[in-house]
């Protein structure tokens, strides 16, 4: 088989936990950092005779994410019980949800940068299948240290309100699995459903890889990588495993089905213990939750909270701006930077401009000061201002970009007399143009005797002179035709 191709075939369990107030089926805070063991009651230790009452907001995330997702929403969904041990879970079940999830089908667009035309927005995404969306609670953490010859567990997780979108077979490279990571955290935060920080565990992810001889329709055998919280440790997980795998069939051997763990030290894959399937976990309906019930009238009232979704907003700054690619990306990277960018642009003299000047300078800036966009010092008026002295050429790009702008942000202002403060005013009237040009010309006759013997590249040596003699306010357009002009 030395000369077989393998086809990846990979799913995703993706694990979203939800920014609620509190948890899934208590009211224990859900809170990021706090003491251990301090966000914890009675119902989320599992103590016997308490009863779950459901989050209401974790049923309203579910079924946004489901609506941006384009999934169908079940109007009757039910909990059932995961079934197993570990210290971590206290009631010695995880109420979840198997036989009637919440939302069905459903896809989320990928957009490839290797495969992203600026020109056609709509054929920069692949949409990878979802299989469904199911609500759950998340277990609680349990610590390995080295040093200690016990593993600690800490419960403020346990009862936190989760969301896991499970995908169809669909994604097949390291890149798309990234790419549908970095999709999902961009999707969620930019409903606020959660704040997609996976070095905290908000997102993180469940890896299921086969690998099988291209043209097979039959899977492979399946491994599942558990826990991925970075992109990073994702790819090299993915790329690591199917190499394994490859090299396993290339041998002749065969693929067990296992659980396994990623070390990031050594970038490779260990096996934890033999993959279990549904039966493993004794799944049955839980008797203490009832059904969860949807109205059209509460599924039409999400719906109208969503909005324009990252893709959509992608495209349209691309089609009605003529924006590129990256830039594109990077203003709907969330819904506040995109709106607060739409609002600068109506006033705009050059959307494509104020693109460039936002993601290389203001975006920069505005996350070193650790502000919002919507705390931008500049207002929208102002920067059409600043935009139109450019295009007017009062001011140097080059300058309005790296000082003037900078200046601005720093300290707000009318962008005109602060030109004129920092001496950035361009001067283009001919007398003195003609005066500093013909200078420059009288004082290097041996470059004026090399350029005109063909040696061209010296024009900037003759701009750069100019630019010193009027401390950089010598219009550059101006001064380069009248150089031109007299050196011949």
């Amino acid at each position: 088989m030395a000369n077989t191709t393998y086809e990846t075939v990979i799913g995703l369990e993706a694990h979203v936990q939800l920014a609620t107030e509190s948890k899934a089926f208590c009211a224990d805070r859900n809170q990021f950092g706090s003491e251990p063991n301090r966000n914890i009651s009675m119902i989320s230790l599992g103590y016997p005779g308490t009863l779950p009452m459901l989050n209401e907001q974790q049923v309203r995330f579910a079924v946004k994410l489901g609506l941006a997702l384009g999934c169908k929403i079940n109007k009757r969904s039910t909990f059932d019980r995961k079934n197993y041990f570990y210290a971590d879970l206290p009631k010695g079940y995880q109420i979840t949800q198997d036989e009637n999830p919440i939302c069905l089908g459903g896809g989320l667009p990928l957009r490839l940068p290797s495969t992203a035309p600026a020109a056609a927005p709509d054929e920069a995404f692949r949409v990878v299948q979802l299989h469904h969306i199911h609500m759950e609670e998340d277990a609680g953490k349990s610590i390995h240290a080295a040093e200690e010859p016990y593993t600690k567990v800490d419960l403020n997780r346990a009862g936190t309100p989760l969301l896991e979108i499970v995908t169809e077979p669909d994604l097949r490279s390291a890149e798309e699995v990234d790419a549908f990571m970095n999709g999902m955290r961009r999707l969620v935060r930019w409903l606020g459903v959660s704040d997609g920080n996976m070095q905290e565990g908000s997102l993180r992810c469940d890896v299921n890889i086969s690998v099988r001889p291209e043209g097979q329709t039959e899977f492979g055998t399946r491994c599942e990588i558990k826990n991925m919280n970075s992109m990073k440790f994702a790819r090299q997980a993915v790329s690591y495993e199917v190499e394994r795998q490859i090299g396993l069939l290339e041998n002749g051997e065969s693929v067990r089905q296992q659980t396994r763990q990623f070390d990031p030290a050594s970038g490779t894959t260990a096996a934890l213990r033999d993959k279990e399937d549904a039966h493993d976990y004794r799944y049955f309906p839980d008797p203490d939750l009832p059904p969860v019930v949807l109205s059209d009238v509460l599924i039409n009232e999400i719906r109208a909270e969503i909005g324009v979704l990252p893709w959509q907003a992608y495209g349209q700054l691309i089609k009605d701006f003529g924006l590129d690619a990256d830039d594109a990306h990077q203003l709907s990277e969330d819904r506040l930077t995109y709106h607060t960018f739409l609002a600068y642009a109506e006033l705009s003299p050059s959307v494509t401009d104020l693109a460039k000047l936002w993601v290389n300078r203001i975006a920069p800036w505005l996350n070193e000061e650790g502000l919002s966009p919507e705390q931008l010092p500049l207002t929208p008026d102002q920067m059409a201002q600043l935009q139109e002295m450019v295009l007017a050429g009062d001011v140097a790009a080059a300058a309005a970009s790296s000082k003037l702008l900078p200046s601005l942000l720093e300290t707000p202002g009318e962008p005109m007399q602060r030109a004129e403060d920092l001496g950035l005013i361009q001067n283009n009237d001919a007398d003195f143009l003609s005066g500093l040009v013909d200078a420059v010309i009288d004082e290097f006759p041996d470059k004026v005797a090399a350029y005109q013997k063909g040696k061209k590249g010296l024009i900037g040596f003759f701009m750069g002179e100019v630019m010193k003699r009027s401390k950089g306010s010598a219009e550059p357009k101006e001064t380069n035709k009248l150089l031109r002009e007299r050196l011949g």
